[in-house]
């Protein structure tokens, strides 16, 4: 966590006329509040204890600020009417202890962007955004790594930028160290602006990166004109997102659909909009983009989408990969894999299943020895079984298949964006998965992430689903910017912006706080002397099947209910043989909420046990 922030603040703001002649532009007001103070206020938010701002002209303004928030220091450059940022800057470098957030003065800004950079593990990054139509835009270009090569106002020197920045920055001690040498190692370079200073650091070989924020609430204040849009544009959406009112908190503890945030819920609030315009395959085009980048590369996968549920996507993918003379094996290791079986089956499909436990490891020598014992072509299964928490070795499975040359079909719907993956990495041909889980969406778009190749190769394949089929889907889009039939508008706006909030969080450190909600669960119910159906060390850490308990007093309908008059949401178990239920750690959950569940449920066991 970065704990300084400093703001250069030494400019003349001159394009703003008599308006800043005796009064700094950071002070300037948006309802009612100077645009810097509403900065210094977010940096308290996001965790900043100690702000340095560099001052210049009119810098009594920002010593009074000082008296009233005492995390700031101010520092003035007596030289601003002669340097640029980077003459700021330099006089704020003593103060310096360590990693911080730049920030420029004349900016209004949603919080989300110091999220981004708080989350981020990465050194060194700067904060993009997507086109902003501010008309003083400068543009950022990046290597195919993302690392910032260049910043210019000129499109015709970056013709396809990596977005525009914003004007806040995440900085190590390293990267400040040299972008002082280079600014001081000419005198040529007495107006170098900070921007350009991190190109030239990035150049040289300590990478700075540009982070990209899609649809951001932003926006530099220059001049009158950028006023009037910040007014009547800007600010009204800056607002709107930090005045979200609070709907009624309920917990879901079931696998899916999963606790969603608020500002997702409202996402849904747009104008109504016809999905054959532009503008709407516009934002379906975005998100079938950033759905792919979480686990691979645009230009080697891409992303098919539908109005359906998951078991949708799970069948658009069964009944359009397999040719008329191709042979799939299934794995079944639980409800969801059975549920594969019964779609291949419904489009008679040449099948086989592989019957494995629903609890423990599958065999992977058993199931090369089924592989090779064939001529099949294809193998489907499930990342994770929803049913149990039983995580399978997805990358080991594709390896024995891609040995003997089968494609793979696997149903991800419960382990996109819970877990880290890489599908070139594991060698997966088409994953599954819905809006409603781990991306944290709603419920009502199921999409299927596809090697192009392995897609490609499915296009002679006769139509046997005729809404579901990928190919078609995939090909009406890149013809005509549309799906084939309605999609469900207002969840893709709800899908943007989980998106949007799964890109600030990012599927990693999401991943990790699905992790902590797990082991306070964990830890209850070993405490409380219950049994866990799959052993830890095969579980997904993502969802948890418990074996009921043989009490005669407990039944899971008065343990339902009990916790549902506490806002929090289970769910029964799905194996017909063995009695249990599962807890789920997915969606907008936090540690706290998880520990509160347990105590409640430790409080309804003290009467059964």
């Amino acid at each position: 966590m970065i704990r300084q922030a400093v703001i250069v603040a030494g400019g003349l703001g001159s394009r703003f006329g008599d308006r800043t002649k005796l009064m700094p532009k950071g002070f300037i007001e948006i309802d009612g509040i100077p645009m810097v103070e509403r900065s210094v206020k977010k940096l308290i938010e996001a965790g900043i204890e100690e702000i340095i701002i560099g001052t210049g002209h009119c810098s009594e303004y920002y010593d009074e600020l000082a008296k009233k928030y005492h995390v700031i220091k101010t520092v003035r450059n007596d030289n601003y009417a002669n340097t640029s940022s980077m003459g700021t800057l330099e006089v704020c470098v003593p103060y310096i202890k360590g990693d911080f957030i730049l920030l420029e003065s004349d900016l209004i800004y949603d919080a989300v962007g110091l999220s981004v950079l708080q989350n981020e593990s990465r050194s060194n990054v700067i904060l993009a955004s997507g086109k902003s139509n501010s008309h003083d835009e400068v543009y950022l270009a990046a290597d195919g790594n993302g690392v910032l090569c260049e910043v210019s106002k000129n499109k015709d020197i970056i013709p396809n930028p990596a977005g525009e920045l914003v004007g806040i920055t995440k900085i190590s001690k390293s990267c400040l160290e040299k972008m002082m040498a280079y600014y001081k190692s000419s005198p040529d370079l007495i107006k170098l602006d900070y921007e350009s200073a991190l190109k030239q650091v990035s150049l040289s070989g300590e990478p700075v990166y540009v982070h990209k924020v899609e649809y951001y609430a932003w926006t530099e204040i220059d001049d009158e004109s950028m006023l009037d849009r910040a007014l009547t544009q800007i600010y009204p959406r800056i607002k709107e997102n930090e005045e979200i009112h609070s709907i009624r908190r309920e917990v879901l503890l079931n696998p899916g659909p999963a606790t969603t945030t608020d500002s997702v819920k409202y996402a849904q609030v747009q104008s109504d909009i016809c999905p054959r315009e532009y503008e709407f395959g516009d934002l379906m085009e975005w998100c079938a983009a950033e759905l792919t980048r979480f686990v691979a590369d645009p230009t080697e996968y891409t992303t098919v989408m539908f109005g359906c549920s998951g078991t949708g996507a799970d069948e658009a993918m069964v009944s359009s990969v397999v040719p008329e003379n191709g042979k799939l094996l299934i794995i079944d290791n639980g409800s969801y894999g059975n549920r594969m079986a019964k779609i291949a089956a419904v489009h008679k499909l040449d099948f086989d299943v592989f019957e494995s436990s629903t609890y423990e490891p599958i065999d992977l020598a058993k199931l090369e020895e089924a592989v090779k014992s064939k001529k099949y072509t294809h193998l489907a299964g499930v990342y994770h079984e929803t049913t149990t928490g039983l995580l399978n070795p997805i990358k080991e499975i594709c390896a024995i298949a891609k040995k003997y040359g089968l494609t793979t079909i696997f149903d991800a719907v419960s382990a996109y964006a819970g877990i880290p993956m890489d599908l070139k990495d594991i060698g997966v041909d088409f994953i599954a998965s819905t809006s409603n889980k781990n991306i944290q969406g709603m419920a009502g778009v199921g999409f299927v992430i596809c090697r192009r190749k392995a897609l490609e190769a499915t296009k002679d394949i006769p139509v046997r689903n005729f809404y579901l089929n990928l190919w078609a889907q995939y090909e009406y889009f890149q013809k005509t910017h549309q799906t084939r039939f309605t999609p469900p508008v207002q969840t893709f706006y709800a899908l943007r912006q989980a998106i949007i909030e799964t890109q600030v969080e990012t599927v990693e450190k999401r991943a990790e706080r699905y992790i902590a909600c797990w082991k306070i669960l964990v830890e209850t119910v070993k405490k409380l002397g219950l049994e866990m159906l799959v052993k830890e060390e095969n579980q997904s850490h993502l969802i948890t099947a418990i074996l009921e308990p043989k009490s005669p007093k407990y039944s899971f309908e008065a343990l339902h209910d009990f916790a549902k008059k506490y806002q929090f949401t289970i769910y029964p178990g799905k194996l017909g043989n063995i009695n249990t239920f599962r807890i789920a750690n997915i969606g907008d959950i936090q540690p706290f909420e998880m520990k509160a569940f347990c105590e409640k449920f430790e409080e309804f066991m003290k009467d059964i046990l």
